[in-house]
This record gives structure tokens, C-alpha cells and sequence, in this order.
């Protein structure tokens, strides 16, 4: 006889793994017992040696669905004779060392027992089982017991407390369980104050509301949506109008995929995204047109924008809402956007969604089963056929990601924009939730509780911490005030943006890369806003080789929403006049125009930016594209739909390089954008329709990667380029210049799993940090070192 002691870390609790090991067990004839503890499941087998041998040789290879087996660690303990297996009591104490799974769409079994009139849980709006349904926003502590959920207030009836005991079952020890018996409640409220209607099937009504034009707050996993009918005109210009949401595109929830390919192209990987587990809100390309006639799309979901945001339901309630088949008919297709102000973090707090929601919606379809982790729905896209994501939440966090070299104990708070902070120990980094932009206070208490909750789940106590540059970033001075004695190493925003792409791709930093940093705003070594940045960056430093030539940026936040204010900054800087035949000159206000002339003349206000993202906003307003932006990058993203629809664009502009005077290498490259603007103007007076303009210019930006490229390559004999930063979410763009530099020999780091705008800016101060922290580990004080500025706080 011979007994082992198993021990296995990862993605192992809340997903069967315990289950999976008993019948295991069990069917080769062993004995023993399995156990969460606060570093994984621990088994004990005991049995003949080949019996052992089997039950460890394919443990991980053959774990349930959900689980992601990081380590299997075995060794000889002795034998005690016990018989049979056993599921015991978890053990607590310890340094947590699992790992959470992150939220699940309803499964396919659950489904159909959702449907079926002869099912006890038929149109149970909570059904659940090991292999889907809540995991990281209701669970408070580990290990993963429902003790440690909010499902604790909610006693087992009998029948669930038999099927959690019973091992054939698909809901042993699922923690979630529940029924209409002993689990949560869906509510319907409405009126003036809220309350619920006694007798009133709360989903048949808000399918009614739904129908009738209404606008409900609908409790989801890791926060409240607003939704409506999308087919509704009246409807989505009101949730528009009561949101201040602008033009800012709406998320969509469909049915199933057939109604969302009435509006929207999906291929094969869309089609993956949108069915898989994970079910994150997918950017489709619009039809041209779009469905006409009865249910057709309201032109109010996503304004001259050339993607849909579609999402298909993923909980029990989202599925009643639509309607199971044989319901009456009802909205098939939803908007859902977050329960929130323009600017606030998302709701999950039952009686804050009554007050916070009071004048957003008509009425609350909720529930009493909290949720403890706020949980925005994760944004991808598919860019030649690989998975972009631009928002990382829900489905995806807290799954961590592997690092390719060891960091000690660490916290990274990210930017201020789509904030999303990381920590990470050893050779594992966990990018939080999205927590949004920080400017709002509400938001930073989200950060602050989010982080705690991080790290009781990851065990991380950090004792060193990473911040951005900018010193009047929010994120930046919650590290200062928090550091209490730990250091604080603070890193150049777009040397974090290239460190991040090279961690994702697994890169040791020994070689350095050819990072190009495309957004709209990076604080500069020189106190200007960077953002068209080259720099050879590796994990311990960079030099910038080449950026876009500086302009004046108006006004600051003033000219990032109103684009011809950066159109008319970037015609002075040329040297072109401010004919009112151009559409920048005509769209800006006719007393506003003398008093930008003289802001730039006595250069007020008007720091000065090299910034790429501010260029795409110059160009789309001289194209007579956008004017005036109502969300961020929406001027870009018109450029690049209206160059979607341009076809062939035939020669792209060109830009002008300046080098640095001196020997190659003495300073950095200008990248001039004045031959653009020029050439622009032209086709414009000519006559050039806006998205040829546009075609145009996309064509231009990659012509340059290309070349700045090329000569880094040839001054430095480096092949590996890395494009990240926001820009780059753009896919029209990002696959130009992949093509350009893939033709010319290079290998092309993209982003998938980490978004390329400040979504992903934590991972990258993370390791930049942890070289900091490497090399200088026995400095005190403030040094200025390669990858950024490391100070005792």
C-alpha cells in the first residue's frame, strides 16, 4: 500500500476540482480525503501503487472545465489505513496561494433545465452548478466555501443540501446552489418611492416595461445595467438623455447570435468570443445599413460608430428577460450599458441603485443575494483573427497572468484613465477588475476596496509599490499617501505601455525592443504630453529614438473635445492659414477663433504635445469627420470608419523625418507632420471625399512605423517591435503595421490578453518597478535610475 499527499495550486476552488478528485478517487479504489485550504486543494490518496500512480499521472489533464491547473505537487506521507474518501471541512490560516475563478455564463445544462417545465428549478433566475455561475464578485474570503460567499445567508433546503452531498450530482459541492425554496429572490420595483408589487411575476413585468419604451436597472453579477429595448428609438434617446452619455456608443445584449448577425458581421473567433464562458461584450463591424423594417437597430445605440458592442446573456436573468421559448414575444435585443453616471464607478449596492439610479430608470429589477467585487463586463475585439482585449473585467479577472521573471511583493496603481492597478509576487501578476477614470471620488473609494480585496485573495502583501510620472495623476498620489515607508518607483507612462506588451509576450528583458507608444496623453521626461513615441525600452530602461514632432496643445483638456481646436493648432504649426474653407476653420466659433490665435501667439495654456492621438483628432476634424468629441477618442474613431468605407486609398501621405543634427544616435528623430496636414488641405479644397482622407492617413501612420522602424533596426540591430498604446485599438491601423513590419523581416508584439491602452499600464510598471527595485534594491533616498524614479516613501 502506499499513501501520497497531493497538493494542487491554481484556478482549483469554486469550479468541482474537489468533486473531480472524489470521483477520481473513488473509481480506482482509494481511500483517503480531499480539502480547499488556503493554497489550493490537498488530497490524500491511499491505495496500491499503481492506483496512486494513476490518480496523480493525468490529475491535471483531465480537471473539470473551469479549473486552470497552475502546479500538482506530490509527495510520500504514511500509510494509516484508513477506508474510503472522503470531502472534509476546509482548513483556514495561512497565506492564501489559490486562485479565484472569475464569473461564468449560465452552462448549456443549466439551461435546459431553466426551460423545462418539469424541473424544480424551471425559470429559477439563480440557477447554478459547478461548471458556471457567480465565483469572483461574491466571494469574501478563501478558501472557497459558501461560508466565504454571499450566498451564507442563504441555508440549503433539503433537496439542494442533498445534491450539494450527493457525488453523481452535478451540484455537489457547488457553492452557489440554491432553488426557489431556499435561495435568492428576484424583486421587480417600481413607482415613486420604489416598491414591490405583491403578485406581480417580476420578469413577466419588465419584459412589458421593456417593450412599453421603459428604461430598468437590472441587477447583474458584478453590478447594476440600465437597459432597454435597442429597437426603441424613444427609449435609447431617453436612457441617452438621462445618462449624459453624449454620442458615446451603447453595449448591446442579443437574443442569440442570429439576431445580432442582422446587424453585425461575425466570423468564426467573434462567434467563439460571444458563446464562450467568459461571454465579454465583442466588437462587431456594422452591417452596411444595418436590419431595416420592424426591429430594426435604433440609430441612437452607437452614432456614426463602425462597431456594434454585442454581448449574448449570461445569467439565468438575462435569459428570462429575452425570453425562453414559448414566452410571448418580447425585446430580443437590449441595450445594456452600466448602471452609473457618466464618470462613476458602477453600482452594486441594492439601496445606493435606489438612490444613484433614481433618475435613470423607471424601475429596479433586482435581488437580494449581494455582490461583494464590482465587475464592469470585459471589452474585445478580434484583429486579423487573435482576440484584442481593450477592457479586462468580467470573465477574465482575477485569472493571473505569467510573468517572465520573478518580482518581489508588489503593487502597480496603473494610470488614471480606465484605471486597473496589478499586483504581483514571484512569477504571477493579477490585473484587477476595471476600475474606470479616477477623477471622480467615488471611483477612487471603488480602487481603494478593490485593492484590499485583491489582496486578501492573492495573499500579495506588497512591500514595494509602482506609479506613473504624472505628478498630478490621482493614482499616483494614493501611492505616495499609502506608501508608508515602502518605495515607491515611479515610471515614464509609455515605457510602462512597451514593458506590459513585453510581459505578455514572455520577453526577459535581456534584448531590448523597438517600442512604439501610440496615444493621447503620456507624461514626458520633459514635462510635455507625450504620445507618439519610439523608445528602445527593455525592463530596466529606454532611450527615445523618434516621437511626432511637438505642437501646441490649446487649452489642455479643451482641445482633446473639441478636435478642431487641435486641427487649427497643427495648421499654425505648419505654416498653413486658417482658410474658412476648411471644415476645422468653419466648425470652430467665429469669437473663439481670435481668441485662439492669440493663446497660441502667447503660448497660454498650450503645453506642448507629440501626442498621436491628438494628431488623429486634427486630422478627422480637417477631413470635416468630428468636431467636437463626446466620449474619449471619438474622433478617431470616426476617422477610422470613415476609412473603412473608403476601399482602396492608393498612396498614403507622407510624413517629413527630421534627424538630429551630430552623429546618428546624439538625439532623437522628429517625425513632422507638416507634409500630411499639407497634403490633407489639398484633397480637401480637391474635393477628396472624407473617408479616402481618412484612408489616406491610416496609410501614412503606417508608412512611418515602418520607417522609424527601419532605422532603428539599421542604427541598432534590433528586430522586435512592440505596438501598444490606445491608438492601437484601432484595427485598421494596428493591422497596416503589423503587415508593413512583418514584410520587412521584424517580429511584432501585439496585444491580446492586456489591453494596449491604460488598461494595461499597471502590468508594465509592475516589472519596469521590479527592475528598478533589482538594481538598486540598497539605494535610500531619491535617485533618479534607468527605468524610472524610486523614492522612499
Amino acid at each position: 500500500m502506499q499513501r501520497r499527499r497531493v497538493t494542487v495550486r491554481g484556478v482549483v476552488q469554486g469550479v468541482g476540482f474537489r468533486p473531480y478528485v472524489y470521483t477520481r478517487a473513488t473509481g480506482l479504489g482509494l481511500a483517503g480525503h480531499v480539502t480547499n485550504t488556503p493554497e489550493g486543494v490537498v488530497a490524500e490518496v491511499e491505495g496500491a501503487p499503481a492506483a496512486v500512480h494513476r490518480f496523480c499521472e493525468r490529475l491535471a489533464a483531465d480537471a473539470p472545465p473551469l479549473a486552470v491547473v497552475d502546479a500538482v505537487d506530490h509527495c510520500e506521507v504514511p500509510v494509516s489505513g484508513g477506508a474510503g474518501f472522503t470531502i472534509i471541512a476546509s482548513r483556514t490560516g495561512g497565506p492564501a496561494r489559490t486562485l479565484v475563478s472569475p464569473d461564468v455564463a449560465t452552462c448549456a445544462d443549466c439551461l435546459t433545465e431553466l426551460a423545462d417545465p418539469a424541473d424544480r428549478r424551471h425559470r429559477h433566475p439563480f440557477i447554478t452548478c459547478t461548471h458556471c455561475g457567480p465565483r469572483f464578485t461574491i466571494v469574501t474570503g478563501l478558501p472557497y466555501d459558501r461560508a466565504h460567499t454571499t450566498m451564507a445567508r442563504f441555508p440549503m433546503c433539503a433537496d439542494c443540501a442533498r445534491e450539494y452531498g450527493d457525488p453523481a450530482d452535478r451540484r455537489f459541492h457547488a457553492q452557489p446552489v440554491a432553488c426557489p425554496a431556499c435561495g435568492p429572490r428576484l424583486r421587480l420595483l417600481t413607482g415613486r418611492p420604489p416598491r414591490e408589487t405583491p403578485g406581480v411575476d417580476p420578469v413577466a413585468e419588465a419584459r412589458r416595461l421593456l417593450a412599453a419604451g421603459a428604461v430598468l436597472a437590472v441587477k447583474g453579477l458584478g453590478g447594476y445595467h440600465l437597459a432597454c429595448d435597442a429597437t426603441h428609438p424613444g427609449a435609447v434617446a431617453e436612457l441617452r438623455r438621462r445618462k449624459n452619455r453624449g454620442d458615446k456608443p451603447f453595449a448591446l445584449m442579443a437574443r442569440d447570435l442570429s439576431d445580432a448577425e442582422r446587424f453585425a458581421h461575425i466570423g468564426p473567433e467573434e462567434r467563439t468570443l460571444l458563446a464562450g464562458g467568459a461571454r465579454p461584450i465583442v466588437l462587431l463591424r456594422r452591417r452596411d445599413g444595418g436590419a431595416a423594417g420592424p426591429g430594426a437597430l435604433a440609430d441612437g445605440v452607437a452614432p456614426r460608430c463602425p462597431d456594434l458592442g454585442v454581448m449574448l446573456p449570461y445569467t439565468p436573468v438575462h435569459h428570462l428577460l429575452l425570453g425562453l421559448p414559448g414566452d410571448p414575444p418580447g425585446p430580443r435585443l437590449l441595450v445594456m450599458t452600466s448602471g452609473n453616471l457618466a464618470g462613476e464607478p458602477i453600482v452594486t449596492d441594492d439601496d445606493e441603485a435606489l438612490d444613484r439610479l433614481a433618475g435613470l430608470a423607471d424601475a429596479w429589477l433586482t435581488h437580494d443575494r449581494p455582490i461583494h467585487v464590482p465587475c464592469d463586463d470585459s471589452v474585445v475585439r478580434v484583429c486579423d483573427g487573435e482576440t484584442l482585449t481593450l477592457r479586462r473585467s468580467r470573465g477574465y479577472a482575477p485569472l493571473p497572468l505569467t510573468l517572465p521573471l520573478p518580482v518581489p511583493p508588489t503593487l502597480a496603481v496603473g494610470g488614471d484613465l480606465k484605471n486597473a492597478f496589478c499586483l504581483g509576487a514571484g512569477r504571477q501578476a493579477w490585473l484587477s477588475a476595471h476600475v474606470g477614470d479616477m477623477d471622480d471620488l467615488a471611483t477612487q473609494y471603488a480602487f481603494e476596496r478593490a485593492e484590499h480585496q485583491l489582496e486578501s485573495i492573492t495573499g500579495v502583501g506588497p512591500r514595494l509599490l509602482a506609479a506613473d510620472r504624472h505628478p498630478g495623476y490621482r493614482s499616483t498620489r494614493w501611492a505616495r499617501r499609502t506608501a508608508a515607508g515602502r518605495p515607491l518607483v515611479r515610471v515614464q507612462h509609455h515605457h510602462a505601455h512597451i514593458a506590459a506588451a513585453m510581459a505578455e509576450h514572455g520577453l526577459d528583458g535581456g534584448r531590448p525592443v523597438i517600442g512604439i507608444a501610440f496615444d493621447g496623453t503620456g507624461y514626458g521626461d520633459d514635462g510635455a504630453v507625450w504620445g507618439g513615441e519610439v523608445l528602445l525600452a527593455d525592463y530596466a530602461g529606454y532611450t527615445r529614438f523618434a516621437h511626432l514632432g511637438y505642437v501646441p496643445l490649446p487649452g489642455g483638456d479643451a482641445a482633446v473635445r473639441r478636435p478642431y481646436r487641435m486641427a487649427l493648432a497643427h495648421l499654425r504649426a505648419a505654416g498653413i492659414d486658417w482658410s474658412p474653407d476648411l471644415p476645422c476653420a468653419a466648425a470652430c466659433p467665429p469669437d473663439e477663433i481670435p481668441l485662439l490665435e492669440r493663446q497660441l501667439e502667447r503660448g497660454l495654456n498650450c503645453v506642448p504635445t507629440s501626442s498621436m492621438g491628438r494628431l488623429f483628432d486634427a486630422v478627422s476634424s480637417l477631413a470635416g469627420v468630428c468636431h467636437r468629441a463626446g466620449y474619449e477618442a471619438q474622433a478617431a474613431v470616426e476617422l477610422e470608419g470613415a476609412a473603412l468605407g473608403a476601399g482602396a486609398a492608393g498612396p498614403g501621405y507622407s510624413f517629413g523625418l527630421r534627424l538630429p543634427p551630430g552623429p546618428a544616435g546624439s538625439g532623437p528623430v522628429t517625425a513632422d507632420p507638416a507634409p500630411v496636414l499639407a497634403a490633407v488641405v489639398a484633397d480637401v479644397r480637391a474635393g477628396t471625399p472624407p473617408g479616402l482622407i481618412a484612408a489616406r492617413f491610416h496609410a501614412a501612420v503606417g508608412s512611418l512605423v515602418g520607417a522609424l522602424c527601419a532605422l532603428a533596426r539599421e542604427r541598432h540591430g534590433l528586430e522586435t517591435v512592440a505596438l501598444t498604446g490606445g491608438v492601437f485599438a484601432n484595427t485598421l491601423l494596428s493591422s497596416a503595421c503589423a503587415r508593413t513590419l512583418r514584410v520587412s523581416g521584424f517580429t511584432v508584439l501585439r496585444h491580446g490578453r492586456v489591453p494596449p491602452n491604460d488598461g494595461g499600464l499597471s502590468l508594465g510598471q509592475l516589472v519596469v518597478a521590479a527592475a528598478a527595485d533589482t538594481a538598486h534594491h540598497s539605494q535610500q533616498g531619491e535617485a533618479h535610475v534607468p527605468g524610472g524614479t524610486r523614492q522612499s516613501a
